[in-house]
């Protein structure tokens, strides 16, 4: 909301403020059955214009509904974007790596455990500043938020991240689509039965846990040898106070003084730089690369009688033509197909989790029981591939 007077000051851009309520069917799927589009009031103190669609009862009422579920998609494909892909696992991770390269030696074990999740981070960081994220770039002509896109992402970190909810359970938590259950494996209980990202993600999050724990055990035996260990603790010092120096008096930041400390500060960012990034990132061209599916912006408001008589009237003659103007142009949406199909492709030399380096290349450790560690993270792993394969054959799944 407070941005969007500066995006509809903007031509050839429009919004709303979007909230969508979804019914969970008994099929497990989930059905839109309300949207609420806002503005921003004309003067400070009056309330504020809004108006409540519902699915639709006729044809000219469906494309409006149709107009109202782009705005929401629209809105979507921007915070997904500049919030949950770049803000999120890109640019958050920033400190650590920097911290990591300045704080500890690359014999250092953990160090070691780090280096294949921040193999090309900072390079890719560095090339979207050139061209994606910056003033004028991809991102600002492409997405509806435009030039205030870089403030947007700057407001959620200031207001609402916090990297101790930022691991898979805290966070399903947080969005409320999950409780806690001690007796459940994650010690949580989803209260969406199907919903993979969820279902295969814990199976992701628990491999990942594991792996990281019998990892740290091997070197950190007691509380001690964590909070003797002067590297390790200027690199988290570090990362917290100097990389992330806007939040380093928030209280939730972990401490790290025992192992389990340690071990859940790396599961969260294997976590982000691995399987939550991939989440987030490879299907961005299958679910938006056809654009009126989820549009990355819009272009007109819905059609009003009482604010524009005649676009109204053009609406009612057309509605297919409105609709197709209020999508971006053709400019526009082939820079945005371009954009994620490249975002999408997984590098030639893709490292995956629990992957083995390819033969006959130097081992990442000498240490045989980490080895023998990694090889059971690796096992872990084929059998959550073998689970989320055999889940996506069930056609009972929708």
């Amino acid at each position: 909301m407070p941005f969007l007077d500066r995006i509809n000051a903007i031509e050839g851009r429009k919004a709303y403020a979007t909230r969508a309520i979804f019914f969970l069917t008994q099929g497990g799927t989930l059905k839109p059955i309300a949207i609420e589009l806002s503005l921003p009031p004309a003067q400070s103190g009056e309330p504020q214009p809004s108006k409540v669609l519902t699915p639709a009862c006729d044809a000219t009422s469906n494309w409006i509904w149709m107009l109202g579920k782009a705005h929401v998609s629209s809105n979507d494909a921007g915070v997904h974007q500049l919030v949950n892909h770049w803000l999120r696992t890109h640019a958050i991770m920033e400190p650590f790596i920097l911290a990591a390269h300045r704080r500890m030696s690359a014999m250092h074990p953990i160090f070691k455990l780090l280096h294949p999740h921040m193999r090309y981070t900072l390079e890719i960081n560095a090339l979207a500043r050139q061209s994606l994220i910056n003033a004028e770039g991809v991102i600002e002509s492409c997405f509806t938020p435009g030039p205030v896109s870089g403030e947007i992402s700057s407001a959620y970190y200031r207001n609402h991240w916090r990297f101790d909810l930022e691991g898979l359970p805290a966070d399903l938590l947080r969005r409320g689509v999950a409780v806690e259950d001690a007796t459940q494996p994650h010690g949580i209980r989803l209260l969406i039965e199907d919903y993979p990202y969820a279902n295969d993600g814990l199976l992701l999050w628990s491999a990942i846990g594991n792996w990281v724990e019998s990892y740290v055990q091997l070197y950190y035996p007691d509380a001690g040898t964590v909070q003797s260990d002067d590297e390790l603790q200027e690199w988290y010092h570090e990362s917290i106070h100097v990389g992330h120096a806007d939040l380093r008096d928030a209280p939730w930041w972990p401490p790290l003084s025992t192992p389990r400390d340690l071990a859940n500060i790396l599961t969260t960012l294997v976590w982000l730089a691995s399987a939550q990034h991939a989440a987030l990132n490879f299907g961005q061209y299958p679910l938006g690369g056809y654009v009126p599916n989820r549009p990355p912006l819009m272009r007109r408001l819905l059609p009003d009688p009482e604010r524009d008589a005649a676009e109204y009237a053009m609406f009612l003659a057309d509605p297919h033509r409105f609709f197709l103007n209020a999508m971006p142009g053709v400019l526009e949406a082939t820079k945005f197909m371009a954009v994620v199909d490249t975002l999408s492709t997984h590098s030639p030399d893709e490292e995956y989790l629990g992957e083995s380096l390819d033969e006959g290349a130097a081992p990442w450790t000498g240490d045989e029981e980490a080895l023998a560690a990694h090889g059971m993270f690796a096992a872990d792993v084929r059998r959550a591939e073998e689970t989320i394969e055999r889940r996506n054959a069930d056609h009972g799944r929708r």
